[in-house]
């Protein structure tokens, strides 16, 4: 594997937020910290990264690369690592020469990995395709199409699809043709087929600008499914489902700020919600700063634990990817459109909320 330049394993103090509530303060560590590309990576930009957890401290991160976002260029390259070195990335998807997009890998309980990814030169008329590996990514299937000729993407638009209690596979999704929209798309036979739900009911002029896309999900108990929402209206937005996912309540504004970027959510064996996020309130305002908070009440009240980056006007350290790993979190995020920064944070004790 090809040494990278590593952060320095840092020591955090709980940082507590306007946007978060607390009643103490407690530590969580950066066990791993390490750049994902090395300097002679083979495109100039790389974007929207994913990860999965292969067991042993080893993982998978997948992401765009190309000359520049929209390019035909772009491909979705692939490496493996231990969080302090990394193997070479290799483009292990490229349809035709046409951007590809948002690269989402999920790995089946039998081992199976799934990479879904989008193609396409505009997002209103994307395609889902996915290829497999069964054996930790060192070889892939021949693509297919998760949805044959759909147009406007099926499955996970960005974030990790999640198992519910039933055995139902559920992917947050969205639609960008015209006002954005999201729902989700469910799959009762572990993935050779998918169902689509209605669109999320909103009011677009109350977001003040293009609507909501990008859910990220988790399942409190049994059928009782949750999702955060990217939106255009300066917060996260909440929605709830009471029938494993099949329909949704209109949703609603938390009190954490988004700037129109991607977020992401795992949840933790303890039930412990683990979520990354920019924490900024303008309609494409900054991606400067990302935060990790958790909540331990099923995300009514959330408490910032990291400030993971504090970056100056310009910086863009977004498009977070979230897993669940030994002790706490491992997770990746776009460093500047340069890198996909990695990090392993260990979560100590558990945060009480007011």
């Amino acid at each position: 594997m090809m040494r990278v330049f590593l952060f320095p394993a840092i020591v955090f103090l709980l940082t507590v937020f306007s946007s978060c509530q607390h009643e103490e303060v407690n530590h969580t560590s950066i066990e791993k910290a390490s750049f994902v590309l090395p300097d002679n990576r083979p495109f100039e930009q790389a974007h929207a990264s994913t990860l999965v957890s292969l067991g042993n401290d080893e993982f998978l991160v997948a992401w765009f690369g190309g000359t520049k976002e929209k390019h035909n260029d772009v491909g979705i390259w692939l490496t493996k690592g231990d969080g302090d070195s990394w193997s070479f990335p290799k483009e292990v998807a490229k349809i035709r020469e046409v951007p590809h997009w948002n690269p989402v890998l999920f790995r089946r309980d039998n081992g199976e990995i799934i990479l879904f990814f989008k193609v396409g030169s505009e997002i209103a008329s994307w395609e889902t395709w996915y290829i497999k590996s069964t054996d930790n990514g060192e070889s892939w299937s021949a693509p297919l199409e998760l949805v044959a000729g759909d147009r406007g993407g099926r499955g996970p638009v960005r974030n990790k699809p999640i198992v519910l209690s039933n055995g139902y596979w559920v992917a947050g999704a969205s639609d960008e043709s015209g006002v954005w929209r999201a729902f989700v798309d469910i799959s009762k036979d572990e993935g050779k087929t998918w169902e689509k739900t209605d669109f999320l009911p909103f009011d677009v002029d109350s977001l003040g600008g293009e609507g909501m896309i990008q859910p990220t999900l988790w399942e409190s108990e049994k059928g009782k499914v949750h999702m955060l929402l990217r939106t255009s209206g300066g917060s996260i937005y909440r929605s709830d489902s009471d029938d494993y996912g099949a329909t949704w309540n209109k949703p609603y504004a938390t009190n954490l700020p988004n700037p129109n970027s991607g977020i992401d959510l795992v949840k933790l064996e303890d039930g412990t919600l683990a979520l990354l996020y920019n924490p900024d309130d303008k309609n494409w305002g900054s991606r400067a700063a990302l935060n990790l908070a958790i909540s331990t009440d099923n995300g009514e009240k959330w408490i910032d634990v990291v400030k993971l980056e504090e970056g100056k006007e310009g910086d863009e350290y977004s498009y977070p990817a979230i897993v669940s790993s030994e002790e706490g979190v491992a997770l990746t995020y776009t460093w500047n459109r340069s890198n996909i920064a990695f990090k392993k944070i260990k979560i100590n004790d558990k945060v009480k909320l007011d």
